[in-house]
């Protein structure tokens, strides 16, 4: 039976077994990790995803974290410039070695779910997204008032303002307390008029 798995915005096909070298993975030495995006299993039945398989997992050991080939970039200009340029890298990746297909149980196997490096700020930009949808749904988008962009209207919606009824029912007090955005009188009329429909 055979896997084809997608990580680090690439595509492997795996067997139970093989050694793998995948973009780096937020993982140490020696723990078991379980790629959760399948695309496709094969075998006697195969099973084609859309876009990936429900319920399959591929359970894999890590072994360790390495770097791969150096890669040398050179550029020169010749004639009147006679400029050089050496640019080199090593990309961070991690060794895997697969242990496991699963073609169903993945969600209640209880294996720490494989994600890369940069995958905790995605996690931390997702939280404010939800936050933004929220208002969404109630159906005012405070950058419809003139002069709020998405940054003023983040820090109101962070002084919990996330509705015209609410900006129309400030007072010059309430304004006066709000020290994350300086609310304009302007703001608050346009509010009346949109909170009415």
């Amino acid at each position: 039976m055979f896997a084809v798995l997608k990580t680090g915005g690439k595509q492997y096909k795996v067997q139970a077994g093989d050694m793998l070298r995948v973009e780096k993975l937020a993982a140490d030495a020696g723990e078991t990790i379980q790629f959760n995006d399948v695309l496709m299993l094969g075998g006697d039945a195969p099973v084609v995803g859309a876009p990936f398989v429900d319920g399959a997992a591929v359970q894999a050991e890590v072994i360790d974290q390495i770097k791969g080939e150096k890669v040398i970039h050179f550029v020169k200009r010749r004639r009147k410039h006679s400029s050089k340029r050496t640019k080199g890298h090593r990309q961070k990746l991690t060794l895997v070695k697969i242990t496991e297909i699963l073609a169903s149980g993945a969600d209640k196997s209880g294996v720490k779910a494989a994600s890369g490096q940069g995958d905790a700020p995605a996690a931390a930009k997702s939280a404010p997204a939800a936050k933004k949808a929220a208002p969404a749904a109630s159906g005012d988008d405070l950058t419809e008032l003139t002069g709020v962009g998405p940054a003023a209207a983040k820090k109101l919606e962070e002084a919990g303002l996330t509705s015209f009824a609410q900006i129309a029912a400030l007072s010059d007090a309430d304004i006066a307390a709000i020290d994350a955005v300086k609310v304009k009188p302007e703001w608050v009329e346009q509010a009346k008029e949109l909170a009415k429909g």
